[in-house]
């Protein structure tokens, strides 16, 4: 991820989709997005899978936003003036889940509180000289407390039901701290040369004592399949700082528009971590054995992290404009070494865009590229386990991922019913290897450090973006994808394989009438693999249900500065209504592990 050029990090304890918090992303100062399922220039550092490029506008006016609702509320104030000298971007967001969370099956106390503070400043002095600075803190904090769970699942003829009570708490928080500076030198409008420094700093810690009492059963009959006692415990720790500094050149000449950079940047991770968890079943602890007192789990690591990187990059992009259409080629070459395993690699990139003369709505794009990802912190992670401890320690052979890519992709902009439309597909191959196996627990990722593998991604991307109703965007889009990793000769899917995803968002305003407008959102995708967790990689999965959600909101234009209002300081204000998981859908985002005496093991939902 990107912002004005800028490469942005996230915590590394934090568990997706749970204890996250605001994105980075503020839509109310954004200017434009792009982003890129593969094939990426030269320009991008070096990740497996994706791109996304994120710039933030210069207002040229005053101009502020006010929002709130029951999820949260947010300010923003930009100010600009007319000459282009001079602009400033601030805006403070806070954001809670308790509504969300308190609808879950496990009862309790639901606190999470995320914070976000950002600042975009830039000055231009003259028309030599421009300065950026972007700041950005977040605060997030997660606590909970949990009182008792039921959950019923399994099929009509094989219906089970879980109950627990619980004891004790979770107390989470994640702060980090991201500053960059950009000052660039105009040597003409088009050849410029820029130094960058910027810093992320995070302090994340993930505590909690919770023992649970449980009961599972047949629903249908009561007969008891299992009870007993569970107590998890965590002390885990984290400090980070990624402080980087680089050189950016551009020009262009003779119709090609050459970029280089080069940047160094040191890494530090400091991580103390305690983990254990205890199950008591029909009165025998587990795993039972009649010499010792065993836990089931329990992790011990104590580790720190200094490396340095360098980097550096050269890309070209050649515009020629033929008889039967304009081609763009763009192609690169990235060098990257890394002092902590002692690295070195270079990543050729290529890309070729086309428009036909005779059909300039159709653009048509072909790319491929090595793309190296060099492990940090998580992924260099390697247990061991001694008398029945897991052990972490940093593997210092641990080799960076690659994947190649291979890309086709076409857009094509047409009218239909008299209003604009745009499709587009993408398709794309990925073929990995030195992948370092993972896992995910309870929304938190495991990777497995003493182990490098293969696997591929592949997949097909559909979107039809337009106006159905005059003024008012919607969009469909179809996603085919099928990812997986050899492991003991099978393909094992990847934790992330969501083999189909179909999207739908609808607007529509009421007849004869702008004020009233109504959207619709639809969502059917495919549950994604889980295995036991615990245990060595297998093929041993199964998948989660099909994720289906409908959302619905209703919203009113109470004026607008374009009707000939009165209230002139604001561009408009909308009131709106909605409702969210508008059925009640109950989807299915981890699994919780219960064994019994015998060892079997049962996956509630």
């Amino acid at each position: 991820v990107y912002l004005n050029g800028v490469e942005l990090y996230r915590p590394q304890l934090v568990r997706s989709g749970q204890q996250e918090g605001l994105s980075i992303i503020n839509s109310d100062m954004v200017e434009s997005i792009r982003f890129s399922a593969g094939g990426f220039e030269a320009k991008y550092g070096d990740k497996m899978s994706s791109v996304l490029d994120i710039t933030y506008k210069r207002p040229e006016r005053l101009e502020a936003s006010v929002n709130a609702s029951l999820l949260g509320a947010g300010i923003y104030a930009g100010w600009g003036d007319k000459k282009g000298k001079f602009s400033l971007m601030s805006s403070v967001r806070y954001k809670t889940t308790s509504y969300l969370l308190g609808s879950l099956d496990t009862n309790g106390e639901y606190n999470p509180n995320f914070l976000d503070y950002q600042l975009f400043a830039s000055w231009r002095p003259s028309s030599q000289w421009s300065l950026d600075i972007l700041g950005n803190f977040a605060d997030n904090r997660y606590s909970f407390v949990p009182q008792d769970r039921d959950t019923r699942f399994g099929t009509l003829f094989d219906a089970r039901s879980f109950k627990v009570y619980f004891d004790g708490k979770e107390d989470d928080s994640f702060q980090s701290l991201f500053t960059a500076a950009t000052l660039t030198r105009h040597f003409s409008p088009s050849t410029y040369l820029a130094a960058q420094v910027s810093n992320f700093s995070t302090n994340e810690r993930e505590t909690y004592d919770i023992q649970g009492q449980y009961w599972l059963s047949e629903a249908t009959t009561a007969t008891q399949l299992g009870v007993g006692t569970y107590m998890e415990h965590a002390r885990n720790f984290l400090n980070a700082r990624i402080f980087k500094l680089g050189l950016r050149f551009g020009t262009r000449l003779h119709g090609h528009q050459l970029l280089a950079g080069i940047d160094w940047r040191t890494e530090y991770a400091a991580e103390r971590a305690r983990e254990w968890e205890m199950r008591d079943s029909s009165g025998y602890s587990l795993p039972h054995s009649a010499e010792s007192l065993q836990l089931i789990y329990a992790l011990h690591s104590e580790n720190s992290l200094t490396a340095h990187t360098t980097e550096a990059y050269v890309q070209d992009t050649y515009r020629h404009n033929s008889a039967i259409g304009l081609f763009n080629l763009t192609y690169g070459l990235r060098f990257t070494h890394r002092n902590w395993n002692n690295e070195s690699f270079f990543s050729p990139r290529l890309s070729l865009g086309f428009i036909p003369s005779s059909y300039d709505n159709w653009t048509f794009r072909l790319a491929t590229g090595w793309y190296y990802q060099p492990p940090f912190y998580k992924e260099l992670r390697d247990t061991t386990m001694v008398n029945g401890v897991t052990y972490a320690l940093l593997n210092q052979k641990t080799r960076s991922q690659l994947s190649i890519h291979a890309l086709a992709s076409m857009s094509y902009r047409f009218n239909m019913l008299n209003r604009p439309f745009k499709f587009t597909a993408e398709a794309y191959y990925k073929a990995i290897s030195r992948l370092v196996p993972y896992s995910v627990d309870n929304v938190k990722v495991t990777y497995y450090g003493d182990s490098q593998t293969t696997g591929h991604a592949t997949g097909l991307d559909l979107k039809l973006f337009g106006e159905f109703v005059p003024g008012a965007d919607s969009w469909l889009t179809l996603s085919l994808m099928n990812t997986s990793m050899k492991l003991n000769g099978k393909n094992v899917p990847l934790p992330t394989d969501q083999r189909f995803a179909l999207n739908l968002f609808f607007t529509d305003y009421f007849p004869g009438s702008t004020r009233w407008r109504m959207s619709l959102k639809l969502a059917y995708a495919d549950g994604l693999p889980f295995s036991a967790p615990h245990q060595e990689l297998s093929s041993n999965s199964f998948r989660a249900p099909a994720y289906k959600r409908a959302d619905i909101g209703m919203s009113y234009r109470l004026f607008d500065n374009n009707d000939g209002s009165r209230h002139s300081i604001f561009r408009n204000i909308w009131l709106g209504l909605d409702c969210l998981n508008l059925f009640g859908i109950n989807n299915v985002n981890s699994y919780y592990w219960i064994t019994d005496i015998s060892g079997q093991q049962y996956a509630v939902p």
